[in-house]
C-alpha cells in the first residue's frame, strides 16, 4: 500500500471527530484486547508475502506474523488474532475509530502520515524502495549496468522522479516506456515491450509471481529510493505504542542472538542478559509494558524471530524468493536492529 496513508490524508478533515473519539478509546487498548481475548489486526487482503488468505481462509505473510507475534506477547496465544481486510482508504478510519487495534499493511512512514492524521508508526518492519526487475537472459547483475535501458513503471510521477535522479546521478542514459492503456503490465512484460520494469521491490516480487515463467526474471539488488514500511497504531496510547515497538525489537534481537522457535528451549549462553530476557528468565522484563515476563518467549516460540518470519513469507523459503539485502540484521550488513533489552 504505497500511497495509502497519503490518500487517506486528503480526507483528514472528515476524521477530526474520529481522532478525538479514538484518543479516548485508545488509552485502554491493552485492556480492551485482553477483555476481548482477541487482537483485531487490519491487513491488506491481497499482498503476496505480506498478507493474503489461502483457499482455506488461513492468513499468511510477514505482516500477518507480526500481528500474531503481538497476540502471543499480549495474550499468550498467537492464534487469538482476528484479521480485518482493509483497503487504502478505510484503513485510517478503521484504526482511528477503534475498529482495529493495529494496522499491519505496508503503510509508508512519511512526515505527513506521521503527523497529520493521528497515527503513530511503531517501527520499520520492512525496508522497501524502488528497484528494477529484468529478464535473467539479459545477464544484468546490477542497476549500474542499465545504461540505455528502456524502463516501464506503473506509478508515473513518483517512479519517474526517482529514475531521473538515479540515472542522472550516475550519468546513465535511459528511456521511459509508457505501458499500454489497453494491456496489463504483465502482458507488456511478457511481450518484451517492457524489458526493464521499475517499482517498489515488494510490488516487483508480486508481479514476478504473476508471470508465466517467474524464474526467468530477477530483481536487482539496488534500491533507488527509500520507503520504510511498518505497523501503525492510534496516537494517544503510549503504552500500546510501546508494546508494538518492542515486539518488533524483540523479533530483531532474537534473530541477532540466534534464538529461533525451534531452539528457544535449548538456548545456550543464558548468562547473556538479552538471551535471558528472550527466555523469560529476567524478572520484571514485562513490567514496564504491562506484560508477563514470558512475553518475548511466547512470541518467539509460537511465531519465530524476524529472520524466520522473513524467510517463510518473503525469502528463500517462500514463493517470492527475495534476498534479505537491507532487511538483514545489522550484524549481517542490514538495517534491522532492536534497542537493548536492558
Amino acid at each position: 500500500m504505497r500511497h495509502g496513508v497519503q490518500a487517506a490524508a486528503s480526507v483528514v478533515l472528515m476524521l477530526v471527530m474520529a481522532i478525538s473519539v479514538a484518543g479516548q478509546a485508545s488509552a485502554m487498548t491493552l485492556e480492551q484486547v485482553r477483555l476481548r481475548g482477541e487482537l483485531n489486526c487490519g491487513v491488506s487482503s491481497e499482498a503476496p508475502g505480506f498478507s493474503r488468505p489461502d483457499p482455506g481462509g488461513d492468513w499468511h505473510g510477514l505482516n500477518v506474523d507480526i500481528c500474531r507475534a503481538v497476540a502471543a506477547a499480549v495474550l499468550g496465544d498467537a492464534t487469538k488474532t482476528r484479521f480485518v481486510p482493509l483497503n487504502e482508504t478505510d484503513s485510517v478510519t478503521a484504526i482511528l475509530s477503534g475498529d482495529v487495534d493495529l494496522l499491519a499493511m505496508n503503510l509508508e512512514w512519511t512526515l505527513s502520515s506521521d503527523t497529520l492524521i493521528g497515527l503513530n508508526f511503531a517501527g520499520i518492519s520492512f525496508y522497501d524502495g524502488q528497484g528494477f526487475m529484468v529478464p535473467v537472459a539479459l545477464g544484468v547483475q546490477s542497476a549500474m549496468e542499465l545504461n540505455k535501458a528502456s524502463v516501464c513503471t506503473e506509478h508515473a510521477d513518483a517512479d519517474t522522479s526517482s529514475l531521473k535522479i538515479f540515472f542522472g546521478t550516475h550519468g546513465l542514459e535511459y528511456k521511459i516506456i509508457k505501458p499500454s492503456r489497453t494491456r496489463s503490465l504483465i502482458a507488456e512484460i511478457e511481450s518484451g515491450k517492457c524489458p526493464v520494469v521499475s517499482g517498489d521491490v515488494s510490488r516487483m516480487a508480486a508481479l514476478r509471481l504473476q508471470l508465466s515463467s517467474p524464474e526467468r526474471y530477477a530483481i536487482l539488488p539496488e534500491l533507488i529510493s527509500r520507503r520504510p514500511l511498518g505497523p501503525v497504531v492510534r496516537q494517544g496510547d503510549d503504552g500500546w505504542f510501546n508494546i508494538i515497538r518492542w515486539v518488533l525489537f524483540g523479533l530483531f534481537i532474537a534473530e541477532e542472538k540466534g534464538v529461533t522457535s525451534d531452539s528457544i528451549d535449548q538456548a545456550q549462553n543464558r548468562e547473556d542478559p538479552e538471551i535471558a530476557a528472550l527466555l523469560g528468565l529476567k524478572p520484571g522484563i514485562g513490567k514496564g509494558l504491562g506484560l508477563t515476563d514470558k512475553w518475548l518467549y511466547e512470541m518467539i516460540r509460537q511465531v519465530g524471530n524476524y529472520g524466520e518470519i522473513f524467510d517463510r513469507n518473503l525469502g528463500q523459503g517462500s514463493e517470492l524468493h527475495l534476498d534479505r539485502t537491507i532487511n538483514a540484521p545489522w550484524n549481517r550488513g542490514g538495517l534491522h536492529y532492536g534497542a537493548s533489552l536492558r
